[in-house]
């Protein structure tokens, strides 16, 4: 089987008195999943905007692969493959 998808990924970002906070949105043209993440200034610090921006843009990115793993795995286990079932590797069919 031949497929060719395209996934939506938008990354929103604001700041407010040295806390980014960073929005991530996955549209799958079927789901829609949202990553969040923070990161804060330490008082003492520089204030460099464009290291924040990374620092919580990278923490959303990891909440939605988190979720999307999640999402993956029910998905497994609602076929029979997965985690919770007794096959020798972490994920694969089920043996007949």
């Amino acid at each position: 089987m031949t497929r060719t998808l395209e996934w939506q990924v938008r990354m929103y970002l604001s700041e407010e008195d040295g806390t980014t906070r960073a929005r991530m949105v996955l549209d799958t043209g079927t789901a829609k999943l949202t990553g969040r993440g923070t990161a804060r200034c330490n008082p003492q610090d520089v204030d460099v905007p464009e290291i924040g921006d990374e620092l919580a843009a990278s923490r959303a990115m990891s909440d939605l692969a988190r979720q999307l793993m999640r999402v993956a795995d029910q998905d497994l286990e609602a076929v029979g493959a997965g985690p919770g079932n007794t096959v020798s590797a972490p994920y694969g069919w089920p043996s007949a």
